[in-house]
């Protein structure tokens, strides 16, 4: 090959590769300090309610929130795998599931500032985008609209990571915008969606909780005016919880707002990127107008925390702990590629704990990037495919629930993710209860083409 070929071969593959970056998703650690094995199972961890956790180990247990050895595993595997990523997305949620007489304001600033050193002392010289959790606050749910103790010294805690006007407004608030690591054209908006989750006290019967729909409403306007993309991050999503049918978590009022916001701004809006559900799925938005189209996508990042939850109704809802990679175009925010790590929390007690790849989104859902337009297909070949509907499950719980996911469970995660209206969600259930279903191999030719011809539009 002539030196001239050579040159050419490195300049394409340079380019090719500046144009790709890298983000870590954290999200839901749950730190239970109080993690200790024991010979009664039932005193090894406040978090699980006196439940027995009789296969603990070093690295947690089902039935508990997370010790402090696996949440350091799962830093420590983040800088294994990609020691130097452009920027880190934490969404929040980092004291474990035990009532607020056990808690405490003090107890709650401890364990935010020992995660927020970890986080630092791993990777000092990233840059940290952070949202606030709904247990990242006492009383827990109960996130304010005004200043208070813990916004100020959380803001204080995360300064390094802060601009001064994001501390201005997170003190407020909880909410902040920024550019995206200083580049001119790229913004990222963190919301404090706590203010509308349908536990929240503090916010009942207000319009516009510390006015931050009214502002994120201003920041996407002229975000557009300056030919700006954004990613948003949150911790409570909009819409149904995946798991329990007709769940939702934001107030019914709030949740047509958000979901307004994003299709009055979806043109300049890359990525969603949200936790709370400790599992491993994605939310749809589409264009208001029939027919409807694509135009945004929530990515709802599976939790470190294996806590299996004590929602009324929900069937050993446990997980392993998961860890994300987002793959994404640094010229244009489109999210690639979606790769999902895990630890799976029985072998790992059982022996050395071994993070690993669980999937790579593209490979596993034939899809050719992350986009709305490929995320709606991948929704397609679950409703429609036996085969791609287990795959999704399998992943959901982050590859700890292995069994069938029969017709109940398809309607109740087609419809949680396909549909964030409250309405078109219950006419969901409806439509889906009479869909048919195929097996393993290809989707009916109608489902390709209208899939395709949505995903053009």
């Amino acid at each position: 090959m002539s030196v001239v070929k050579l040159l050419l071969s490195y300049l394409l593959f340079k380019e090719a590769h500046a144009l790709s970056g890298n983000f870590w998703h954290i999200t839901d650690l749950h730190w239970d300090d109080t993690f200790n094995l024991s010979d009664d199972p039932e005193l090894v961890c406040n978090s699980s309610g006196r439940r027995p956790a009789t296969n603990a180990g070093k690295y947690g247990d089902y039935v508990c929130d997370s010790p402090l050895h696996l949440i350091i595993s799962s830093v420590n595997a983040m800088k294994d795998i990609l020691p130097d990523p452009d920027f880190i997305v934490w969404t929040g949620d980092n004291t474990p599931h035990v009532p607020d007489k056990d808690m405490g304001e003090e107890r709650v600033l401890y364990i935010m500032s020992n995660l927020t050193h970890i986080i630092k002392q791993v990777f000092p010289h990233t840059k940290v985008y952070t949202a606030l959790g709904n247990h990242d606050y006492h009383q827990k749910n109960q996130l304010p609209t005004f200043t208070n103790n813990i916004y100020n010294q959380t803001a204080e805690m995360w300064k390094d990571w802060l601009d001064p006007e994001s501390q201005e407004t997170f003190r407020k608030g909880g909410f902040y915008t920024e550019k995206l690591l200083s580049r001119t054209g790229f913004r990222m908006l963190v919301l404090n969606t706590n203010l509308y989750y349908d536990q929240n006290r503090e916010t009942l019967g207000m319009d516009d909780p510390a006015g931050q729909l009214q502002w994120a409403d201003r920041v996407l306007t002229e975000a557009a005016n300056n030919k700006e993309k954004v990613y948003i991050i949150g911790h409570v999503p909009p819409g149904f919880f995946e798991k329990k049918r007709s769940k939702p978590w934001f107030r019914s009022e709030f949740n047509k707002e958000y979901l307004d916001l994003i299709q009055r701004h979806h043109s300049v809006i890359l990525g969603q990127f949200f936790g709370h559900h400790h599992t491993d799925s994605f939310r749809m938005f589409y264009s208001s107008e029939e027919p409807r189209s694509p135009i945004s996508a929530m990515f709802l990042s599976p939790g470190v925390t294996p806590w299996k939850t004590t929602l009324p109704g929900v069937e050993d809802g446990a997980n392993n702990p998961g860890i994300r990679v987002f793959e994404y175009d640094t010229e244009t925010l489109l999210v690639k590629d979606v790769v999902t790590y895990y630890l799976n929390l029985t072998r790992a007690n059982g022996a050395r704990g071994r993070w690993e790849k669980e999937y790579r989104l593209t490979e596993s859902f034939r899809v050719p990037d992350a986009s709305p337009a490929s995320m709606h297909q991948v929704l397609e070949r679950i409703a429609n495919s036996q085969c791609h509907l287990q795959k999704y499950y399998e992943f959901n719980s982050v590859s700890y629930d292995l069994t069938e996911c029969d017709s109940d469970c398809r309607i109740d995660h087609v419809c949680a993710a396909r549909e964030v209206d409250f309405e078109k969600y219950n006419n969901c259930l409806k439509a889906e209860g009479s869909a048919a279903i195929h097996g393993c191999g290809l989707l009916p030719l109608i489902s390709v083409a209208v899939s395709l011809v949505l995903a053009s539009r």
